[in-house]
């Protein structure tokens, strides 16, 4: 055989087959696995560095999910018809591969890794980010790069009331809840969810059933581990020597604490400039060749007092209690012309969100390997440098605030009313101007506000709140304290940050992140129950006495929406020839006209009555002539007979000159001209399809006149050739 070290494994995972290879492609690689769950297909790839990377203070690890077009079918529609840069979905798709394998990499660990999971077939029913979570988790842990694995993940859904474990497409489209959980052995190691109004209960027996699946995949691996593991190579520790960090230590702690013990972010690094200068004058010498150690161990020295105040005193670097929120304020309308604003602050945390309003067309269009093509609601996070108090150049959002966004996104998705109860596009962005901790949340809180003034009838107001972790020297078996509010700090020396989303009535969505391998049953059911009574403090003591409720009109700075529903077979009459009806129609009335396949019509406008009036015209082209109906046409034409009046763009009728008025009629002329505006009544539709239609009787009917004589009201009959025939 060519791949002499090519091996398969085969399990079962929610009822379809998931198989792990390895041997048969990238053999360069550190390890390399093919994982397949159904005909979705992925290749995990994983290097490392021989040497530690000089001059980091962190762990160099990269994560990237590769979405691949070829993998669905597609051609990429950009003008070089090859992927670009990732995809929104393919960003948030690395982070949570990274979120649940960095923690179990060594802390001390600095030579550069690698993780690479390409998309090359992908099955709907099958998903590629949790085949790609396997596939990656099997890769590093059959390498020879130190890792403290493996973990598995599985999506969770539940449908008609019941948990289901990897729901098919056709699952997903009606689950209430879209929950990836990732387990090591014994550990949740991460949660990501968006889910409907979702109580605390059902959720975590939720998460609880995906954990239980995990256990069954890190087993699987497990045994391929032993089968073909590589041994895990030696690697060069930068942890500082103890002797040296002690001594440091007890030069400054005690300045340290002092500096520490502030509820101004400002002050806290005020006071921290002068100890790092004196720490760096007795200590510079012994570290000529790797001075950044010293900042090292300044950071270690703050961690280890921010941990013990938690741990042993449950004292808050700004002297607050363990489940007290920060000072909380919330406004509305701060910005005078744009449809909506709402300015949330807790803290030294504020965020600025401003919803604006559009049409259907301005739909972010998707271009990627799931069955989502647009999305009408679209959350934008951004976070400058001034809102930390550095000084650095904008280069547009990272993956941190892609990440935040939807967050936020998925926060208020499950509260934003439908299509056809609220006809239109809404983009909310949320401008972070100040940040020390929890600005996703925040963004959530502002969001709501912003949503709610500018009249989105959105179902229930969405607060957002985070929940942090102290663990002891024994980890998450050992003693663990939680606390609500995270600042900055708490969060930079924790062990979790654990935002939790959602209305009064139950959880929208959820994100964690970790620095430890993963949580107890009895942490996460903790973590709920202190975010559910922050939440509810936030909702009704913070905001809603701001905004109660939506308002009921929208900001007259934004267009207003009106919608008709026609049958699809008239859309051409609406288009017309080459467009030229629908164009008539917007220049006429001045809006915007949207026509979806289904025969939706949306009209949109900064007059409201201009937009009914767009609406009228609309319904006229789409609907067949009422005999009996009145119309207000124009006179399109004058003939000897009679005169053409259009009562709807592209339908015109004849209005026999016996018929325009209650007097009898000489010429056409002295009754009507070309462009007057008429009332007519529908009194006739011919065979061939043609409209006959009688002013006589609109007079007669709406107005009260009286006819001066009688005259012959049948239906035009199809005309008689009376001509004789020719003689030759």
């Amino acid at each position: 055989m060519f791949f002499k070290n090519f091996k398969v494994w085969e399990t079962e995972l929610a009822g379809r087959k998931l198989t792990l290879e390895t041997g048969k492609m990238a053999g360069l690689a550190n390890a390399s696995i093919m994982a397949r769950y159904g005909e979705t297909e992925v290749l995990c790839n994983v290097t490392a560095s021989a040497k530690p990377r000089e001059g980091v203070d962190f762990f160099p690890l990269s994560v990237d999910y590769e979405e691949k077009l070829y993998s669905v079918g597609k051609i990429p529609g950009s003008f070089q018809r090859r992927e670009a840069r990732p995809s929104e979905k393919a960003i948030l798709t690395s982070r949570c591969i990274d979120r649940p394998i960095r923690p179990l990499f060594p802390k001390d660990l600095r030579n550069d890794c690698s993780v690479v999971a390409t998309v090359m077939s992908v099955d709907p029913d099958c998903s590629p980010e949790i085949t790609a979570m396997i596939g990656v988790s099997a890769a590093i842990a059959i390498s020879d790069i130190p890792w403290d694995g493996p973990i598995s993940g599985v999506n969770v859904g539940i449908v008609d009331g019941e948990i289901v474990i990897n729901p098919t497409l056709e699952q997903r489209e009606k689950s209430e809840l879209n929950l990836t959980v990732a387990s090591t052995a014994d550990l949740v190691a991460m949660i990501e969810a968006g889910a409907n109004e979702i109580d605390d209960d059902t959720m975590f027996n939720a998460i609880m059933a995906g954990h239980e699946e995990n256990k069954k995949i890190v087993q699987f691996i497990n045994g391929i581990v032993e089968e073909v593991g590589k041994p895990k190579f030696e690697y060069e520790s930068s942890n500082p020597d103890p002797e040296i960090m002690a001594e440091i230590e007890e030069f400054c702690i005690e300045d340290v604490k002092k500096a520490l013990d502030t509820d101004d972010k400002n002050v806290r690094d005020e006071r921290l400039l002068p100890i790092y200068e004196a720490v760096h004058e007795k200590f510079d010498e012994r570290f000529e060749e790797n001075p950044e150690k010293l900042d090292e161990i300044m950071y270690l020295v703050q961690k280890h007092v921010v941990r013990a105040w938690l741990k042993d005193e449950h004292k808050r670097v700004d002297g607050r209690g363990i489940d007290e929120i920060r000072p909380l304020n919330a406004e509305i309308d701060l910005l005078a012309r744009v449809h909506g604003s709402g300015l949330f602050t807790r803290g030294q945390t504020q965020v600025l969100s401003i919803a604006t309003l559009g049409g259907i067309r301005d739909a972010q269009a998707l271009d990627g390997l799931d069955e989502q093509t647009e999305k009408r609601y679209i959350h934008h996070y951004n976070f400058p440098s001034y809102s930390v108090g550095e000084t650095k150049p904008s280069r547009g959002p990272g993956r941190r605030e892609i990440g935040h966004g939807a967050l936020a996104e998925k926060a208020l998705l499950p509260v934003i009313p439908s299509i056809e109860e609220f006809p239109y596009t809404i983009r909310v962005v949320s401008e972070v101007l100040s940040s020390n901790g929890s600005t996703s949340q925040g963004s959530i809180c502002g969001s709501t506000l912003a949503l709610m003034a500018a009249g989105v009838p959105i179902k229930a107001p969405v607060a957002g709140i985070s929940c942090g972790l102290i663990t002891g020297d024994e980890g998450v078996y050992g003693d663990f304290m939680t606390m609500v509010d995270i600042q900055g700090l708490e969060d930079f020396y924790g062990d979790m940050d654990f935002k939790v989303a959602g209305t009064k009535k139950g959880i929208t969505a959820i994100q964690m992140d970790l620095k430890v391998h993963g949580l107890t049953p009895e942490i996460i059911k903790e973590a709920f129950a202190k975010t559910h009574k922050a939440r509810n403090y936030i909702l009704d003591e913070i905001m809603l006495p701001v905004i109660s409720e939506p308002r009921a009109e929208l900001s007259k700075y934004a267009p207003k929406m009106k919608t008709v529903a026609i049958n699809p077979d008239k859309i051409g009459d609406v288009i017309g020839k080459s467009g030229k009806i629908i164009q008539q129609i917007q220049a006429d009335y001045d809006v915007k006209v949207e026509i979806e396949e289904d025969g939706n019509v949306f009209v949109s406008g900064q007059d409201a009555d201009k937009c009914d009036a767009a609406i009228e015209v609309i319904r006229l082209i789409a609907s067949d002539p009422e005999i009996g109906a009145f119309y207000n046409g124009v006179v399109t034409r004058l003939m000897n007979f009679g005169a053409f009046v259009e009562i709807a763009p592209g339908k015109e009728g004849l209005v026999h000159i016996s018929r325009l008025d209650v007097k009898r009629t000489e010429k056409v002329e002295d009754v009507v001209n070309v462009g007057d505006s008429v009332i007519v009544k529908c009194i006739g539709i011919t065979d061939e399809g043609k409209i006959d239609l009688s002013r006589r009787d609109a007079l007669i009917e709406l107005e009260g006149m009286k006819p001066e004589n009688e005259i012959d009201d049948a239906p035009r009959k199809p005309r008689r050739n009376n001509r004789r025939p020719r003689k030759d």
